[in-house]
């Protein structure tokens, strides 16, 4: 593996249109283009992995349930959240130094973002300016925030947040305490954008400041990681705009319980009174219909969405939301509706999953073919 992340495998500047036909090879590129420390913190998660595993578990434990004879000729896949029209109903999710997975990091995802016509959710935890990703492209930003200050540091990053034209602001709400991830531990790797002071702010973040942001801003609340029905319905009551249901990809507490499977719950708890957008290793198609069929609004991509920025750039973030897209067309149409927002729970039943979770297990074909 190369030791120095270049953003595009510079011995193939095929058009990622043709270079990548299918989303098993842009995972593969990735692997090819970062370091063994970066490839193994992107698809690592905390202690046993095992939240990770149930993730994907959680989404292989759903089979469909199609209807036939519809008039398929017409098949919409958009979405929409917070008023603003989604190519399709994916947020690219924030995670921390994107520029570890490529150069220009943020404003790279940024102008993907924006040619596809999809939200980009930035994480304070980077070296590249809010203002300097926004000025990058015209397309839908989200400021997402780990808490690093009091509450004048909050005024100042809702302030840039606004300047910054971001139709919404996101707080991370299940870091209270870094987590133990041993693939990094063992590596002896240490991410330098941890570094700096801080983290007690994080730890200290609670129900209050959730009151105080919708006392004081007059600009959409997002609570990310929140896992049951008692956080969703005490966020509902306090005006959250957005349930964001995340265990973090499997890094934070280890044996939480698959997000897909919290999903349900936390849909009936919120009751239409907020938005609500899911993520946990959402990888194809199928599992984004998955999703919107038991609920969500929109779903976040982290894993995928570095894969495609590493394998290629900005062409590589757009090649892979295409290729999804195709996916989630072809199963929206084989469902036998017309809509991706007509797919219901009624299209889905309980199923054994037929293989083991892993990070990618969703791409069987890893490796089976010559690159």
């Amino acid at each position: 593996m190369s030791s120095v992340v270049s953003g595009m495998n510079e011995a193939d500047n095929t058009d990622p249109s043709e270079r990548f036909l299918c989303l098993h090879e842009i995972v593969e590129a990735a692997e090819q283009a970062l370091s063994e420390n970066i490839w193994n913190y992107l698809r690592g998660a905390t202690e046993t992995e095992t939240t990770m595993k149930r993730n994907r578990q959680a989404l292989d434990s759903v089979a469909f349930r199609p209807r036939v004879l519809n008039d398929m000729r017409e098949v919409a896949v958009g979405g929409r959240l917070l008023g603003k029209d989604l190519a399709l109903p994916v947020l690219l999710a924030p995670v921390g130094s994107l520029e570890s997975f490529e150069p220009g990091g943020g404003k790279t995802a940024m102008r993907a973002a924006a040619e596809f016509g999809n939200a980009l959710m930035l994480s304070n935890v980077g070296s590249i300016p809010i203002e300097d990703v926004a000025a990058e492209a015209d397309g839908m930003l989200i400021s997402a925030l780990y808490k690093r200050g009091d509450d004048g540091w909050l005024d100042e990053q809702v302030q840039r947040a606004k300047d910054a034209k971001c139709f919404a602001v996101s707080l991370t709400v299940d870091s209270a305490y870094y987590s133990r991830r041993e693939r990094d531990i063992a590596a002896r790797f240490v991410k330098p954008w941890r570094a700096g002071a801080g983290a007690d702010w994080q730890a200290a973040l609670n129900w209050k400041d959730v009151e105080r942001f919708k006392e004081r801003y007059d600009i959409p609340l997002i609570l990310k990681g929140i896992a049951t029905a008692e956080d969703a319905v005490m966020a509902v009551e306090r005006g959250v705009d957005v349930v964001y249901v995340s265990n973090h990809g499997g890094r934070q507490l280890d044996h939480g319980r698959g997000s897909l499977d919290v999903l349900p719950e936390v849909v009936d708890a919120v009751a239409g009174r907020a938005e609500i957008v899911v993520d946990g290793s959402i990888q194809r198609g199928t599992d984004l219909v998955k999703a919107i069929a038991l609920g969500a609004n929109a779903v976040g991509m982290g894993r995928l969405f570095c894969c495609g920025l590493a394998a290629a750039g900005d062409a590589g973030v757009v090649r892979m939301l295409t290729l999804l897209r195709d996916e989630v067309r072809t199963a929206v149409a084989l469902l036998g509706e017309n809509s991706l927002s007509d797919v219901r729970a009624s299209h889905v039943h309980p199923a054994a999953p037929v293989a083991g979770p892993d990070v990618f297990s969703a791409f069987p074909l890893i490796g089976a073919y010559p690159s």
